[in-house]
């Protein structure tokens, strides 16, 4: 990448979709270079600039929040009252996406009527396939089997384009993103899901205590299989809660189509470009 940048003889705009608050000394040493060969640097989020400024030397290099940006895909289609709810987990599969805690969780919702359907859609990362297999897809399937809720839960492990994705996401009633990390500054999925209107059931990432302070979803702390449980029956149980976070979610999602994104970056090129034309 240094190598890229050496030879560059126009604007350089670096965006950051991760930044890490405990680097390796040479992942520090890189993104620092990164940044000082650059003209500016946009990360994704307030918490990704926080981290970026404390573990890293951006000294007058102009640094900028774009938030991850997606396409609105509102739908006002209701489900009919005597449908089982849906609940969505989805993106590449692999230990950190703490599934298996909303496994765990359904157990205790099995009182629910109708009870909550949970489809896990996705494949396993490749890295993760190369390196052990499908070892955590099978310990998922384990788990349902043990916790006795093979009747709630199916996993989805077809390639999606757009729109088959778009329409998934919309089929659900809730999203969830159970991840283990406490370090996550940005989520695409989270923000797939805003753009759809959907209420989110999150555990407490960066990207989720930032994003879903408004009131469009519900932030749990990791691996709290109760918690989880109790936020998945509130929004199911109580609709005007979850009418009220679809609200919420389709406000925050104004900021992140891609056309406010493209407007941001636009500016930021146009800036770039004339201050090296002086």
């Amino acid at each position: 990448m240094l190598r890229v940048l050496e030879g560059l003889h126009v604007p350089v705009v670096a965006i950051l979709h991760t930044v890490l608050s405990s680097p390796t000394r040479h992942q520090h040493d890189v993104l620092n270079e990164v940044i000082r060969r650059s003209h500016h640097v946009v990360v994704m989020s307030a918490n990704a600039e926080k981290t970026l400024r404390s573990a890293n030397f951006v000294g007058a290099t102009p640094l900028s929040i774009i938030p991850h940006g997606a396409e609105l895909t509102f739908s006002d289609e209701r489900r009919a009252a005597n449908a089982r709810p849906t609940l969505l987990t989805w993106g590449l599969l692999g230990p950190g996406k703490g599934i298996e805690w909303v496994i765990d969780a359904l157990s205790v919702l099995r009182d629910l009527d109708p009870v909550p359907h949970y489809v896990v859609a996705g494949r396993t990362h490749p890295k993760v396939l190369a390196r052990e297999g499908d070892r955590y897809r099978a310990m998922l399937q384990r788990r349902v089997v043990d916790n006795d809720v093979s009747h709630m839960v199916s996993f989805d492990d077809s390639y999606r384009n757009l729109a088959s994705l778009q329409a998934l996401i919309l089929s659900a009633d809730v999203v969830v993103l159970p991840y283990d990390s406490k370090d996550q500054a940005t989520s695409g999925v989270l923000v797939d899901a805003l753009a759809a209107g959907r209420p989110l059931i999150a555990t407490a990432f960066p990207h989720a205590l930032e994003t879903l302070s408004d009131g469009a979803g519900i932030v749990v702390t990791q691996y709290d299989t109760a918690a989880l449980a109790a936020a998945i029956r509130h929004v199911l149980v109580d609709h005007e809660l979850a009418t009220t976070m679809a609200s919420a979610a389709r406000r925050a999602a104004q900021s992140l189509s891609w056309d406010a994104v493209a407007e941001k970056y636009a500016l930021i090129a146009e800036a770039s470009v004339a201050e090296v034309s002086v």
